[in-house]
């Protein structure tokens, strides 16, 4: 009979280890002590990051792009993740949010409340973004137009739908050091900075395991479409024997070598790559034919 309080007393335990464990762990609060931001450059880091791909309403075009009122659906093998309205209504929207719960969400994938985030925002790869291009995208989209139309619910079932165990998640697979590392020159630095945390290109073309974690030993060489439909490509050396003034083109124009063009939600992708400055451009093609060739 001794030994039922012993076990009572390890679970005990071990549910504290766990929770203390899998709790959110928002940004030191002096890590933006001093920065303002900067809406000129921030629509430059808008743009790279893609927030109106994802965030617009469904359909919409033009200028129309930028109410970023949410609504997209992605579907997923975890469930239909919801793209939540992220313009600057006070509301329903995050224009409230002080400058520490925009980093804490976009950088650290924890919400103003205290919750995790679910990866399907790509805070693995935002966390990699410098304090200051963080504070000069808030800046640029608090210039926004605002929109009243509330955020709807991800259709997530169980276990997904607990939001701490996001916290686990997090302890497997959430890093902040880059994956292309060693000596690069400076376009090739420039280019993971853009390929790996704004962009956020692995998100997509990197395969992922059981529990949706990135393998970054088969960095870029392709993936599932979460979606079910189709496969995402390769763009390693392995597969994309493109020259780096092919890709420049491709992410200008969206015509490949080939003469094909782009399309799905690429096309959204070169729209953003194709408004950046042409060293841009470069950099992203010069990263690209550093990435270890993958089949």
């Amino acid at each position: 009979m001794r030994l039922l309080p012993s076990l009572a007393a390890l679970a005990l335990l071990a549910a504290g280890t766990g929770w203390w464990l899998t709790a959110p762990k928002p940004l030191p609060d002096s890590t933006f002590a001093g920065v303002t931001g900067d809406a000129t450059h921030g629509e430059q880091v808008f743009t790279a990051a893609g927030c109106a791909s994802c965030h617009m309403a469904p359909g919409a075009e033009g200028e129309a792009q930028r109410v970023l009122s949410g609504g997209q659906r992605f579907a997923s093998p975890f469930g239909t993740f919801l793209a939540p309205n992220i313009s600057p209504d006070p509301t329903q929207g995050i224009g409230g949010w002080t400058l520490a719960q925009f980093g804490n969400a976009v950088m650290r994938g924890v919400s103003p409340e205290g919750e995790h985030y679910y990866p399907a925002f790509p805070y693995s790869a935002f966390n990699k973004m410098t304090v200051q291009d963080l504070a000069d995208l808030k800046a640029f989209m608090d210039a926004l137009p605002p929109d009243a139309t509330p955020s709807l619910p991800h259709e997530v079932g169980f276990p997904f739908n607990i939001r701490r165990s996001l916290g686990g998640w997090k302890l497997l697979f959430l890093r902040d050091d880059w994956v292309i590392d060693g000596t690069l020159s400076e376009p090739e630095t420039r280019g993971r900075y853009i390929a790996e945390a704004l962009a956020h290109c692995g998100e997509c073309h990197t395969p992922r395991n059981l529990l949706g974690g990135l393998e970054r030993g088969r960095w870029l060489a392709g993936a599932p479409n979460p979606s079910g439909q189709g496969t995402i490509p390769n763009i390693t050396p392995a597969k994309l024997g493109w020259s780096e003034d092919e890709i420049v083109e491709y992410l200008t124009s969206g015509f490949t070598p080939e003469f094909d063009s782009v399309g799905g939600h690429m096309a959204h992708v070169v729209e953003n790559m194709s408004r950046l400055p042409e060293s841009d451009r470069q950099a992203v093609a010069a990263y690209l034919k550093k990435v270890p060739a993958s089949e």
